[in-house]
């Protein structure tokens, strides 16, 4: 088992950057890939990044490509994503997940923390 708590979410401004973190407990001797997805009010859960065990592969859903930046440091057991130039449309609970796979596909993951809320105002 793993258990996965996010945090650094919050309310801020278009235009801002903010950075949630993803910190893991439990069994985390496994080579997990990792994701972040978000939900907004009233949609589906949507792919936001991966990042594989070793950091050398990543890949970005398109809203968020070249804006958001995912890494993780395993010493620490930790996963962030960096948001920047955040517009309206970001606003979201974002949630860390763990999986064997490198996926985009939320039924890949078997891991999920709670979520974090991010805000964006404009």
């Amino acid at each position: 088992q793993v258990q996965l708590v996010e945090s650094g979410g919050g309310l801020v401004q278009a235009g801002d950057s903010l950075r949630v973190s993803c910190a893991a407990s439990g069994r985390t001797s496994t080579k997990y890939a990792m994701g972040w997805f978000r939900q907004a009010p009233g949609k589906e859960r949507e792919f936001v990044a991966n990042i594989n065990w070793s950091s050398d592969s990543t890949y970005y859903g398109d809203s968020v490509k070249g804006r958001f930046t995912i890494s993780r440091d395993n010493a620490k057991n930790t996963v962030y994503l960096e948001m920047a130039s955040l517009k309206p449309e970001d606003t979201a609970v974002y949630y860390c997940a763990a999986g064997y796979l490198r996926s985009t596909r939320a039924s890949d993951y078997h891991y999920w923390g709670q979520g974090t809320q991010v805000t964006v105002s404009s």
